[in-house]
């Protein structure tokens, strides 16, 4: 993600788009050296009445009640939320793209305050749902769009899709169709499992390695 640029823009770097050679739209994460922040286990937490969809991955469904409340502090669906990370860093606290994008949303630092942990769940959270919010405001609503947004830069939300990038048209087709699982309340999505089969399953490995 990025400021209201026409410039495109790749939040997740190059490496797995190059994996995702039949419709990519991430790029690898590494594994930072430092601590990481995970969530808490699920026999920890409070019961919460409400929940995301079961269609995504287990690493991404073990932020649920984090993803709840940052949600709600946007007034996003929890589920739009939870795709976006998906795509992201599929829950990978400490996941950076060759271009520096950073944690669960993957953040370029440019957005982030001095001092801020870019890492740090909450923040990146913060910082990117604010992205997000603003994505879908701007795109009045229309999902596709502010995800296109997300991935390309608030700009591109106007122009005709035929004229996004690659990297944002792939990102967009992945994005609306995980949504759309997920809002309908299915307990598997197809273009879920078309994302992991063309290599977004590596991006959960590593998640999943991070946060046991």
């Amino acid at each position: 993600m990025k400021p209201n640029t026409l410039i495109p823009f790749i939040p997740l770097g190059i490496a797995l788009a190059t994996v995702l050679s039949v419709c990519a739209a991430a790029g690898i994460a590494t594994e930072s050296a430092a601590a990481v922040s995970v969530p808490p286990a699920a026999a920890d937490r409070p019961a919460d009445d409400a929940a995301i969809a079961a269609v995504f991955s287990p690493s991404v469904r073990a932020w649920e009640p984090e993803i709840i409340g940052w949600s709600e502090e946007f007034g996003l669906d929890p589920n739009l939320a939870a795709t976006v990370m998906q795509i992201e860093s599929c829950g990978n606290p400490s996941a950076v793209s060759r271009a520096g994008a950073q944690g669960l949303f993957q953040v370029m630092p440019f957005h982030f305050s001095d001092g801020e942990d870019m890492q740090a769940p909450a923040v990146n959270a913060r910082r990117g749902l604010e992205y997000l919010a603003g994505a879908l405001l701007k795109s009045e609503g229309d999902i596709r769009r502010a995800l296109a947004g997300y991935n390309g830069g608030h700009g591109v939300i106007d122009w005709n899709p035929s004229q996004w990038p690659a990297e944002t048209k792939r990102y967009a087709y992945w994005g609306e169709g995980i949504y759309a699982d997920a809002a309908a309340g299915r307990s598997s999505s197809p273009r879920l499992e078309e994302w992991l089969a063309a290599g977004g399953a590596s991006l959960c490995e590593q998640a999943a390695i991070i946060i046991s």
